[in-house]
């Protein structure tokens, strides 16, 4: 069975705080994908944010962004034996849409089976400029100074700075 509903405020939290996210829905069988797409529409939420397709063990094997329905049914086709459950996420701002699905892929690291962007299954950090232009960050580097090597035209700079 699956219900919807609409989180309230609770006591003490002032009204002006914004929130991250329109809705959210967690591990939720396949067979319900259509029904959720279209009571989504009737309450005037878009389609798309972060999506996960889990297997029956509820193990996330792909998270993407995009078309939230569209890449889920589209995933299901490929890999219908696999994918048992879904989850997404649609985010209030869309220029948090690629932070929120680089943090989540991140975070499953190798049980991502079906993803091949962005994954680590090493020690090795992630590339700082997945992230929003003016996010503060601290890096682990090999060695003292800058990196070397080429930055991508389509990269944006950053500064740099020794923490000790």
């Amino acid at each position: 069975m699956v219900v919807e509903g609409e989180l309230k405020r609770g006591r003490g939290r002032p009204a002006s705080v914004s929130r991250l996210f329109k809705a959210v829905a967690e591990k939720l069988p396949f067979g319900c994908l259509d029904d959720v797409r279209r009571k989504l529409a009737a309450a005037g939420i878009g389609g798309n944010g972060i999506y996960v397709a889990h297997d029956s063990m509820g193990t996330p094997r792909y998270i993407g962004r995009g078309a939230i329905f569209t890449r889920l049914r589209s995933s299901l086709k490929a890999h219908p034996r696999e994918l048992l459950y879904y989850s997404f996420f649609v985010v209030e701002e869309k220029a948090h849409e690629r932070e929120v699905e680089t943090l989540l892929i991140r975070a499953a690291g190798d049980s991502l089976r079906f993803n091949k962007r962005k994954k680590r299954v090493s020690i090795a950090p992630g590339n700082v400029h997945d992230f929003e232009a003016g996010t503060r960050f601290y890096e682990r580097q090999l060695k003292r100074g800058k990196k070397r090597g080429g930055r991508p035209a389509d990269r944006p700079r950053s500064t740099q700075r020794e923490v000790r």
